[in-house]
């Protein structure tokens, strides 16, 4: 017999509509297949994450007519009252213009249940947008499964056993460098992290994505592709572009003319699309991933881990 699952210390069931792709709506948020703060478990969606000062656990499990959230920690209210964006709910597609371009309404057809998800913990996408900066994804998705592993808490309530919440900005600020080099993380990027770690109290879900990215932008080491990759992950931002990307302009130029681009042929390219530029970019890498050719070379290679 199986046992019922666990309960956690506050729940609601959010309802959503017919279609929602819960699961492809929050993997855009984890950080590779062994991000520490994310679980995907035979009785559902695991996250452990932090609302202020509290940490919490999130349970999210499909039921009829919606999801069931439960969440463990002193942070489970919060959590709770976030659990709708997390599943994209405040995601307002009204005014995309699918039908523009064939191939983003056939990409939006077929992917429809996909929204953007609202994180809602500005902090920790900070840390693994600065962590991809001028990186492969794969060596700064380790970093982070190292960092978080190492110096993160566990995950409050009957969690995964490997589930860990991240760590606030204040110990970010005080790793020691040779935790940094020995997660393959360079100078630069670890500098760039320390800087943003003294003024993350700035760095709110209330705000918004153009004054998010404003203050992010005003940290040295910060500029428009990571204030893009924060604002599209923390705040669901519809229109944010990571101007900068290695992949991104080829991706849209092939996709919607067979041609590479560079950043302001994307910019070009995405123009009638102001407002959903970021929906945009979803749905083409969500369509068309693994088919890109390959243009030049790849990323450059972080510090080997020690």
């Amino acid at each position: 017999m199986t046992p019922e699952p666990a309960t956690g210390d506050a729940h609601v069931v959010v309802a959503c509509p017919p279609g929602l792709d819960v699961r492809r709506t929050l993997l855009r948020l984890r950080r590779g297949t062994g991000d520490p703060t994310w679980a995907w478990q035979p009785d559902g969606v695991w996250h452990a994450t932090r609302r202020g000062d509290d940490v919490a656990t999130l349970r999210l499990q499909p039921v009829t007519g919606g999801v069931r959230a439960d969440a463990w920690g002193p942070g489970a209210a919060g959590v709770l009252a976030d659990a709708p964006g997390l599943l994209g709910l405040h995601d307002d597609v009204s005014g995309f213009a699918a039908h523009l371009h064939p191939v983003v309404a056939r990409a939006h057809r077929t992917h429809a249940g996909i929204r953007l998800a609202r994180g809602g913990d500005v902090w920790p996408a900070v840390v693994t947008a600065v962590l991809e900066q001028r990186v492969v994804g794969v060596d700064a998705k380790a970093s982070w499964r190292r960092l978080v592993a190492r110096h993160g808490t566990r995950a409050p309530g009957p969690a995964p056993t490997a589930l860990r919440v991240a760590p606030p900005a204040r110990v970010w600020a005080a790793l020691p460098v040779w935790e940094w080099r020995g997660a393959g993380v360079d100078a630069q990027r670890s500098d760039t992290v320390r800087r943003a770690a003294a003024v993350a109290h700035a760095f709110r879900a209330d705000l918004t994505s153009t004054e998010l990215a404003r203050r992010l932008q005003t940290v040295p080491g910060i500029g428009p592709w990571t204030a893009a990759e924060v604002t599209s992950r923390a705040l669901g931002d519809p229109d944010a572009v990571q101007v900068g990307d290695a992949h991104l302009p080829h991706l849209v130029g092939w996709a919607l003319t067979g041609r590479r681009a560079d950043d302001a042929g994307m910019l070009e390219l995405l123009a009638p699309w102001q407002g959903h530029r970021q929906r945009v970019l979803v749905l083409l890498e969500t369509a068309h991933r693994g088919q890109l050719p390959a243009y030049g070379p790849r990323g450059r290679r972080a510090l080997p881990m020690r």
